[in-house]
Order: structure tokens, then C-alpha cells, then sequence
């Protein structure tokens, strides 16, 4: 079969409501607020636009609601090259929506959402040529259902599976047997495995289900995969942080790139980070989602010394080691 596009995606979109403080308040305080402003994001949908900018044919599926919020992001999907034509509009029903806090002092975020009932997309409403014409499939975990024949159909022709996942869905397993590369958000795998260890937790992911990559994001610490019984470990870029939002699903969306792309392990997750860091420096889920040149750039400054790293020197020293096949042991 031909293929359509480089990455489809099938999950979550949201439409924000991003409201700036100069610091977050005390538990029951009371601050102004600086500035307010609608942007559009969502995990799924976000990695899917990194995806485009990147340079990716890419296309997303999902339910977008008919009321404004779901008009900003319908007309952000298109706006930035996403193929849109599978997109279910759901009449009557809001969009998915999250209110925002950013402390302006360090970039850091606060979230509040809410997604209808009427929003949850079924299994029956995807089609299976959409996920075989494309070379790979990149979902969440909300709408388990949907996500887990998707991800099944992908398995069935041969397509690798990447997931977001940062909650812990009932049922989720039936999702992770078919998936190739996991990269999870930092607390999930703790969260899943009851594994505090992220060295264990992620071998024992891998152990259990056979991904090809067991990987995690660190926050401003970086970002940790095994990956053919060897870890490999990113420090993070250090960059003037505006907003923190949308850091991971950008950093899915580079990661599925540099899958397409051939690139080894340790300069995917470079290349995953840099695309991050990148979006941290402007307001908002898609504040700036950076083209290619500019992810290599700040690679290029990082290497020069012109831009440092902020890593954790303990994690480097354990992922510099060898793991034994098929083992969670301490490396």
C-alpha cells in the first residue's frame, strides 16, 4: 500500500486558556493576572504540528468540538500543513479546553481541563486504510479504546507505534503490547510499575511488553531511553524559559522525526530535546515549534559551548553503563 503520510496522529487536542502571573499565588491567595490569551495545543495534536514544521507529511485524527475553541484549532492544524480530512467535528459539543497559570519568574505551569463525554472518539470511526497509508502512528492513552485498535491495526501491517502517555489509564496494557516506542512523561512509569527506580521502572516496561524503546522526559533534567540493551541518557538545553507548555508533545513530535529519519538513539533524543527547549522560549502549547535548521543550530551552539546543558550527574554516570539482555537490573 502506498503510503499517504509520514505520521499520523490519533488522539487528544486542546484549545487553551493561558493566563500569565508574575508569581503563582499561596494555596487560597489571590494575584492578578498579566495577560490572558487563547492557544491551541493538546498532546497528540501538538506532536503532530512539531511533526509538520519539521517537514513531515502529517495528518491528525480526532474530535474537535463546533464551538470557537475547536476553530482556533481546527484552523491551527491547517494553518501549519496537517492533513485535516478525518478530523470529526462534533456538533453541539465544546471543545476540549484547559485553563493555564504560568509564573513568568520561571516558566512553569499549572493546568486545569476538561473534555465532554461527547468528545470520546470510538473505535468505529477509524479507518483502517488511514493508519495503513502511513509510516507511523503516534497516540495517547484517553480514549483507550480507539487508541488500542489503532495501535493494533498499525501492528497488523507492519507500522511502529509511538505513544504519550503521562496518566495511568484502566486497560492500559491492552495499548502497550502493540507499541514500538513508549515515551513516557516523567511520573508515569513510577505511576505504572510502582517502581520508583526510572532505571528499573522503564527495564521492566520493556521487559514486560517488548517495545522496541523504553523512554521517559525528565523535565529540565533531560530525557532517558533503553534501547537494545544499552541506555542513553540527553541533558537537557538550557534556554531562557518562557512557558513550559507543550515541551513534551513537541519533543514527541521531533522524536517521531528523528524515527523516520534514521537518527541513532542519543542524537534523537538530542535532537528531541533541542525542539523542546525551543518551545519553551515563546508563550504557549505551540509558542515556537522550531523548524529543523533551528534545532540544529542549537545542537551546533550546545557543542560549541556557546549554550550549556543542565543535566543530572547521577543519571549520566548510571546510564553510561551497559544493561545486561532482557534484564532491569541496576545498571
Amino acid at each position: 500500500m502506498s503510503r499517504t503520510c509520514d505520521v499520523l496522529g490519533i488522539g487528544l487536542n486542546a484549545t487553551d486558556t493561558l493566563l500569565l502571573v508574575r508569581e503563582f499565588p499561596p494555596y487560597a491567595g489571590k494575584v492578578p493576572f498579566e495577560r490572558e490569551m487563547l492557544s491551541p495545543g493538546g498532546q497528540v495534536a501538538t506532536a503532530i504540528v512539531a511533526c509538520a514544521r519539521l517537514g513531515l507529511r502529517a495528518k491528525y485524527i480526532g474530535t474537535i468540538g463546533d464551538d470557537l475553541r475547536g476553530q482556533i484549532q481546527r484552523e491551527s492544524l491547517e494553518g501549519t500543513g496537517v492533513d485535516t480530512s478525518s478530523v470529526i467535528v462534533r456538533q453541539d459539543c465544546p471543545n476540549q479546553t484547559a485553563y493555564i497559570v504560568i509564573d513568568e519568574r520561571t516558566g512553569e505551569r499549572t493546568v486545569l481541563w476538561q473534555r465532554a463525554e461527547c468528545l470520546r472518539l470510538l473505535p468505529s470511526e477509524i479507518r483502517n486504510e488511514d493508519v495503513a497509508g502511513s509510516k507511523l502512528l503516534h497516540i495517547d492513552g484517553y480514549d483507550i479504546d480507539a487508541a488500542a485498535y489503532a495501535a493494533s491495526v498499525a501492528r497488523h501491517h507492519g507500522i511502529p507505534v509511538s505513544v504519550d502517555v503521562d496518566a495511568v489509564y484502566p486497560g492500559f496494557e491492552a495499548v502497550l503490547r502493540h507499541v514500538d516506542y513508549l515515551v513516557a512523561g516523567s511520573g508515569w512509569p513510577a505511576k505504572f510499575t510502582g517502581e520508583v527506580d526510572p532505571f528499573l521502572a522503564l527495564g521492566e516496561l520493556q521487559r514486560e511488553y517488548g517495545m522496541r524503546v523504553a523512554a521517559m522526559t525528565l523535565g529540565d533534567e533531560g530525557s532517558l531511553a533503553l534501547y537494545q540493551d544499552r541506555w542513553y541518557y540527553s541533558p537537557a538545553f538550557d534556554v531562557h524559559c518562557a512557558d513550559t507548555t507543550g515541551a513534551g508533545d513537541v519533543f514527541h513530535g521531533a522524536f517521531c522525526y528523528a524515527m523516520l529519519s534514521g537518527m541513532d538513539m542519543q542524537a534523537a533524543l538530542d535532537f528531541s530535546n533541542a525542539a523542546a527547549a525551543l518551545n519553551c522560549t515563546e508563550i504557549g502549547a505551540r509558542g515556537h515549534i522550531p523548524f529543523r535548521d533551528e534545532v540544529m543550530n542549537l545542537i551546533a551552539a550546545a557543542l560549541s559551548g556557546r549554550v550549556s546543558r543542565r543535566g543530572a550527574v547521577h543519571i549520566a554516570e548510571r546510564a553510561s553503563c551497559k544493561v545486561a539482555p532482557a534484564s532491569a537490573a541496576n545498571p
